[in-house]
Parts: structure tokens; sequence; C-alpha cells
């Protein structure tokens, strides 16, 4: 950068912030002293003057001769001094106007969610009953997995950390809260159905508490719990209800989603599950801690629980504009010494009037 162009542009590359604002906004700058502007109808008067100071050549030759000479330097540059003066006024008169540079920056600010997705993975969870040829936990691993996307990418300015626990008879943290949908999702695919008989069960309140104590050591301002079983508890290690005051204890809420449309009975029947389950520790869960139960008794109504719950959970944006004013009267007034100075160098040298 030459010396020059540095010195024009130091007022914005140092962060000369100006302490004035804008009053009208034209050319591409704000002016916060426009009225000024007024002057540069007396700039054509002030050069008038300038001229009348001077006085007009008086000399007169009486006898033409028969070829102009050649044009002198003198002769060719004549003209210069009057123009570079005009703008050398038209810069005061604009410095003094006082042009802004304005600088707009918008600041987004969203408090994201730490968000504790629970899987059941129990063996009931086999049943295709939501989904024709899929089994539920088929079925719900899709749909919560794009639940995740949705809330790990940047949606509307946010994006929220995930953590997955699985559980049957006793929970499992697969994937502590993170912001990689990558991991959420690769450790989501890899639920299995629990096989063996000393791990199968649903316990429902186990698998909260275990989310409680985790969310427990979050910072974050709000934290949700989303527990999806097809069951009813069946371990009295901590009940639901227990761990409902738990999770209500530390500001947290849950959401409970029942998936299925049968149960199976005390004989390996498939029954109806509106008429055989108990969803009241699901509700009172839900109620207790500002949450919302729901019942999903196919993939498409599975989907719009998901779908409600991110609605209800939906951060909001809160945006501040920031605007910042650059003074670059400076850069201006350099202009009109620039040009009055090669005006008065002209006018003194090669330019320069014979009386």
């Amino acid at each position: 950068m030459t010396p020059l162009l540095a010195l024009l542009q130091a007022p914005v590359e140092a962060g000369a912030k100006s302490a004035a604002e804008g009053r009208l906004t034209l050319f591409g700058h704000a002016w916060a002293d426009p009225i000024f502007g007024l002057l540069l109808l007396l700039v054509p008067l002030a050069l008038a003057w300038g001229r009348l100071r001077y006085g007009r050549p008086r000399a007169r030759v009486s006898v033409v001769p028969a070829g102009a000479p050649p044009a002198t330097l003198r002769q060719l540059t004549a003209w210069l001094p009057l123009p570079l003066r005009a703008a050398a006024l038209v810069c005061v008169v604009l410095a003094l106007a006082r042009p802004l540079l304005s600088d707009v920056a918008t600041s987004s600010q969203t408090e994201g969610v730490d968000l504790a997705l629970l899987v059941d993975r129990s063996s009931s969870m086999n049943h295709a009953d939501l989904e024709q040829g899929r089994t539920r936990l088929e079925v719900v691993k899709d749909v919560v997995r794009d639940f995740a996307t949705r809330r790990m990418t940047d949606r509307e300015g946010a994006c929220d950390y995930v953590g997955l626990i699985s559980f049957a008879r006793y929970p499992q943290e697969l994937c502590p809260f993170t912001l990689d949908v990558d991991a959420v999702t690769g450790f989501l695919d890899g639920i299995q159905l629990a096989d063996d008989r000393n791990e199968d069960g649903t316990g429902i309140g186990i698998a909260l508490a275990k989310a409680v104590a985790v969310l427990r050591e979050s910072e974050a301002k709000s934290k949700v719990v989303v527990l999806l079983t097809d069951g009813e508890n069946n371990l009295d290690l901590i009940s639901p209800r227990e761990a409902a005051e738990l999770a209500a204890e530390e500001g947290i809420r849950v959401y409970t989603v029942f998936a299925g449309r049968y149960v199976m009975d005390a004989f390996g029947r498939l029954r109806e599950a509106d008429l055989e389950i108990d969803t009241s520790d699901l509700e009172y869960v839900a109620e207790t801690t500002g949450g919302r139960f729901f019942r999903a008794r196919d993939r498409r109504a599975l989907e719009e629980a998901y779908a409600e719950i991110e609605a209800l959970e939906r951060t909001p944006r809160e945006e501040e504009r920031f605007v910042e004013f650059y003074d670059r009267y400076p850069s201006w007034l350099t202009w009109a010494l620039l040009c009055y100075s090669a005006s008065w160098l002209l006018a003194c040298t090669v330019s320069r009037r014979v009386p």
C-alpha cells in the first residue's frame, strides 16, 4: 500500500469510531452535518472572487504574427490551478458535512437445549405393529434419528446438545451430550434388542433417573428428556414417579411417548394396548415435569409426536443490531490539502502568470 492510500484509509483501519450519528444518507455515506453541504453553492462565488483579485490582463498586441507559435508548457497548464482550487474547496465543504462510514453488525443470540433421548430396547420392541414388516425398534430409530438431526443442525440459528441413553432392565449412556450428529446417529443405529433374560425388562424409572443424573452436570438453561417406551415399568428399584420428582427438582422437562398398538398378555397373546396398558406413570411424569405425554399407535403418529415436541421446544431467536460509524472527514481534508498544494505549486512554477 502506498503512503498516500495508507493515509487516506487510516481512520477506518485504525478503528477511529465516531461519536456522531448519520442524519442523511447520500452517495453511499452517512452525513452527520449535511447542512454544511449548502456551502457548495458558494464555491463558484469564491472562485470568481479569487479571479477578480488577480485582475485581467490589459496588454494588447497590435500585430498578430502570420503563424501562431507552438504552445508552451505554461500555456498548456495554465487552466489547471483553477479546477484544483475548486476541488480543494469542495473537499473542505464535504469534510465540514462530516461524512461517516457505517458498519452494521447483527448478533444472533440463541440459548440451545440439552436434550437427552431415552430409547427402550426391551424385547417387546421386536413387535411389528408401528409399520408393516418392520419392528418397533427399527421404526423408532428412524424417527428419533430424523428428530435428532433436525435438533442438532442449524435450525433457525440454534442447535442443541443431544445425548443418547438406551434402556431395558438398566440404562446405558451410549453417547454423551454432543453437537456431532454423526456420533449420535451412529450410536442410535447400533442399538440392539435385549436378547438376554438377565438384561431384559422395562426400567423406566431407573432410565429417567440416569438421565436426570447426567443432566444435573449440564449448565444449559433448558434441559429436556424425551423418553420413549412400549411398556409399563416393571422394576421397582426407582419408580417413574420418584424419578419424575427428581427431574422436577432439577428443572428438567420430560416428554413421554408410548409407542405400540398391541401388548402381550400373560398368555403370550397380543391385545390392543388401549385395553391392557396402564400409561398413568408416563402421564404423571410428563405432568409433574411440565412436559407432555404422547400415544403413538403407528409410524405417522410417532412422527407427529416428535414433531410436536420439536415445536414445543423451539428455541426463540434474539437478534441485536449494532451500527457503528467511522469518521471519514480526515480523508476529505487530505484530498483538499493535496489539491490546493498542487494548485499552488503549478501557479508558482509552470503555470505561473506573467503580469
